[in-house]
């Protein structure tokens, strides 16, 4: 009877400590190359900034260099310019963030001193083989005057004695936050809440936080939030209708309503939704469908199932998955 008391006392309260943030524009700018219409992206901030949300992630610190600006559209560099000219000076509570990729960044030049840039958070993100790159990128972006956090990606192909070494050395820099990325949609909620616990046991003795980012391709990007959650998560990732990558991330909408706490409005991001996210699907395509799955389950990458949805050979689903398994 006790348990059930205390069920139903956390099931109808709310854990304030819990920052959301919104990365629908970065996210959603792996599908088409960051080309998002300046009415979009300024949509998306007003009606996160209305819903409470705590951060918005508008894009990418890329290099130039890498990624040719005659490809990729301003979201893929987050210059100030383009920046300002969707968020001013930023007067909104809500804090913004850019994502600098480990070794596809020039972050000594492009990511400038925090006094003169709208942004307030530099998320850096790696794999396993470049943590050392990592760190350096957390010391400058941190030494500039940011607030830094570190996704640790594909964690799902990470071996369990590097994982171990890479949280350590990830506690011991100056990121606030350390994220768990199920970058492959591969993970179910016992391992989520498993490797939860593991991130805190490491990064909590240090100080950081937790942050949890769940792909879709198994329908579990949110029942893998709320278990990241349960576990101690409190950084959350989420997307305007979970639009994403392949099959996309954990609903922005969704997340809101369970969290339970009233600062957040689930009004905005609905609005955000009717008007501006639905009518990108005529354009875009994202979501869970079969190909995800298969990628998902056999913990891949889902590149070969993007491909694969935009060729003409899309409904052989089965000769799909049997060019997977015969791969093997």
């Amino acid at each position: 009877m006790e348990r059930d008391m205390d069920y139903h006392k956390n099931w109808l309260s709310f854990r304030p400590e819990i920052t959301v943030l919104d990365c629908t524009i970065r996210d959603g700018g792996l599908i088409n190359n960051h080309h998002f219409e300046t009415g979009v992206v300024r949509a998306v901030y007003t009606a996160c900034a209305e819903a409470g949300v705590d951060y918005m992630e508008v894009g990418y610190k890329g290099s130039k260099k890498i990624y040719a600006p005659s490809e990729f559209g301003p979201w893929k560099y987050c210059d100030e310019e383009s920046l300002r000219s969707i968020v001013g000076e930023n007067g909104r509570p809500v804090k913004l963030c850019a994502m600098a990729d480990a070794e596809r960044t020039d972050y000594h030049e492009d990511i400038l001193p925090k006094q003169e840039s709208v942004l307030d958070v530099i998320r850096v993100a790696c794999y396993i083989h470049q943590v050392p790159a990592a760190v350096d990128m957390i010391k400058d972006a941190a030494d500039k005057g940011y607030e830094t956090t570190v996704n640790l990606m594909a964690v799902s192909t990470v071996a369990e004695a590097e994982l171990d070494a890479a949280l350590e050395t990830f506690a011991r820099t100056e990121a606030c936050a350390i994220y768990l990325v199920d970058s492959f949609g591969a993970l179910y909620s016992e391992q989520i809440r498993a490797l939860t616990q593991k991130y805190a046991a490491i990064g909590n003795q240090a100080g950081k936080q937790i942050g949890i980012h769940a792909h879709n391709n198994q329908q579990l990007a949110y029942a893998n939030t709320i278990e990241a959650i349960i576990a101690g998560a409190n950084r959350i990732d989420a997307t305007i209708d979970g639009l994403g990558r392949g099959a996309g991330n954990c609903p922005l909408e969704l997340i809101l309503g369970f969290l339970h706490n009233p600062k957040f409005k689930v009004r905005p991001i609905l609005k955000c939704i009717q008007d501006h996210i639905r009518p990108l699907r005529s354009t875009m395509q994202w979501g869970y469908d079969i190909p995800y799955m298969i990628t998902g389950q056999l913990n891949q990458h889902p590149r070969s199932a993007i491909k694969f949805m935009e060729s003409s050979q899309r409904e052989d689903i089965v000769g799909f998955y049997d060019a997977f398994i015969q791969a093997e």
